[in-house]
């Protein structure tokens, strides 16, 4: 049962925090609020009104937004065209009055004090805007009941304090619900918190009644400690796989450094510091305008993923949605997609091996599934980071790359996928990871590189990394400093 004996009051002046584990049930209790879902038993009542929406747009109507973590926004449409998308004004003949609808929408883009304009295509946008259309265009209905499910996964830290203010004034107006796996943020913003796990309430507290810890324990019913010291590291690092030397492209300037099998290297950095960039152009997704690449001591020339992945390279994508699964094939064609020309005879595909093969992925993963037919997406966002791994690693990578792999997932998933990191090292591959969580950055990796504008500014081993140094060095560029090479 998804759902068992739930039941929690909210008010309109409070923003309420829904926190609990992947499958704890906060999914399925916002899909019934929003009308995706109906309930078997109990009630759900609006000003003391019971309701069950038979459709989500019963519940528009009805005053409730969801602002979901995977967007549901029309990419080749504008912003403004997104943003007002049920109510587009048009003249007695039909036709959209682009002029006041861009206006309308732009109040409300400088209202976000956001740096794009109405006219322009979401798909031109980068992951972070297009989520910040995505809260936009459930704030412009004025609803009496707002949901924000993961709204700061993909965003700046200017882009959260401009929601956070903004939030700060609606909740005077409207009940909000806010989900996150970011306790931080918890203890910012929200005046409460509802606790769930399998399915039930635990407990609701308020936020200056609880703790972090007291937090954690309530959602996966143990104590966690300190996660990072208890994993077990490699500290034996081999020979350089990856060198970079002098890279360059339109978001890379001078980029140069290594990394050693066997070491979990750290990139971080605002949002548009170039980390993911740099990736892109090692993974053959972009092209660089100069400089090179050795593998394992291989000067490389590549063009294109597939050229990489021969070399034994791999890349876990940041937008895990759009870039990393295949959301309406099962968990075995996820894992397997990459490998599909070894396990092919005579233009057929060897599906006992295959079968066999995605079972070992799930096995050595400990990937949570009924079964690998089960499509990817009905999977937990950390069962399907664990498939995407497990897709690589069928691969044998030299070099893996790891660009925000925790992104939306829970804490007792964060906490899995650090040891499965931590063991993929033991193996000799050598991994890059990067993080806009600078905790797990400075937890996790055996060296920090920071990047700003670009540029790598500085860089540090984990014994002498702070979240102060990193973040300055992260800044450096933009207070004026010069590219400090290692520090």
């Amino acid at each position: 049962m998804a759902l068992d004996h739930v039941s929690f009051k909210v008010r309109k002046g409070e923003i309420t925090a829904l926190v609990g584990e992947n499958g704890a049930g906060k999914s399925t209790l916002l899909k019934i609020l929003s009308g995706d879902y109906q309930y078997d038993s109990g009630k759900y009542l609006i000003d003391s009104e019971e309701k069950c929406f038979k459709e989500p747009r019963e519940a528009i109507h009805a005053g409730v937004s969801v602002i979901y973590q995977e967007r549901q926004i029309v990419p080749y449409l504008t912003v403004a065209e997104n943003i007002f998308m049920e109510d587009i004004p048009v003249n007695k003949l039909g036709i959209v009055k682009k002029g006041e609808l861009n206006v309308k929408a732009q109040a409300i883009i400088d209202e976000f004090r956001l740096p794009f304009m109405a006219s322009d295509r979401v798909m031109d946008l980068s992951v972070a805007f297009q989520q910040m259309v995505e809260i936009m265009k459930a704030y412009r209905r004025h609803p009496s009941i707002l949901v924000f499910d993961e709204p700061t996964a993909s965003i700046s830290d200017a882009e959260i304090d401009s929601l956070f203010s903004i939030m700060g004034n609606l909740k005077k107006e409207m009940i909000i619900l806010y989900v996150s796996h970011r306790l931080e943020e918890i203890f910012r913003i929200t005046d409460q918190v509802v606790i769930l796990k399998d399915g039930r309430l635990v407990k609701q507290i308020a936020t200056t009644d609880t703790t972090e810890n007291e937090i954690i324990l309530n959602m996966v019913g143990r104590d966690l400690g300190d996660i990072f010291n208890s994993l077990s590291r490699n500290e034996n690092r081999g020979r350089e796989i990856l060198r970079v030397e002098n890279l360059e492209a339109d978001n890379v300037k001078d980029v140069s450094f290594s990394v050693r099998a066997g070491e979990i290297v750290g990139f971080a950095g605002l949002v548009g510091a170039g980390r993911t960039e740099t990736m892109r152009i090692i993974f053959g997704a972009d092209e660089k305008k100069s400089g090179k690449i050795w593998l394992d001591g291989e000067e490389l020339n590549i063009k294109h993923p597939v050229d990489a992945i021969a070399k034994g390279i791999a890349l876990c994508p940041e937008d895990r949605k759009d870039e990393g699964i295949f959301a309406i094939r099962p968990v075995k064609d996820n894992i397997s997609i990459v490998v599909l020309r070894t396990l092919t005879h005579n233009g057929f595909i060897n599906k006992k091996a295959e079968i066999k093969m995605a079972n070992e992925g799930v096995r050595q993963l400990n990937i949570r599934t009924s079964s690998i037919e089960k499509h990817i997406r009905e999977l937990s966002g950390g069962n399907q980071q664990k498939s995407i791994f497990a897709r690589w690693l069928a691969t044998n990578p030299k070099l893996l790359i790891l660009d925000e792999p925790t992104k939306g997932i829970d804490v007792g998933a964060k906490s899995e996928i650090y040891k499965i990191i931590c063991d993929l090292a033991k193996q000799g591959i050598g991994i890059i990871f990067i993080s806009s969580e600078l905790p797990e950055v400075l937890g996790l990796c055996d060296r920090i590189i920071t990047m700003c504008q670009g540029r790598i500014t500085g860089e540090l081993k984990r014994e002498e990394a702070t979240e102060h140094g990193v973040l300055t060095l992260a800044m450096e560029d933009m207070l004026g400093g010069k590219n400090g090479g290692e520090t």
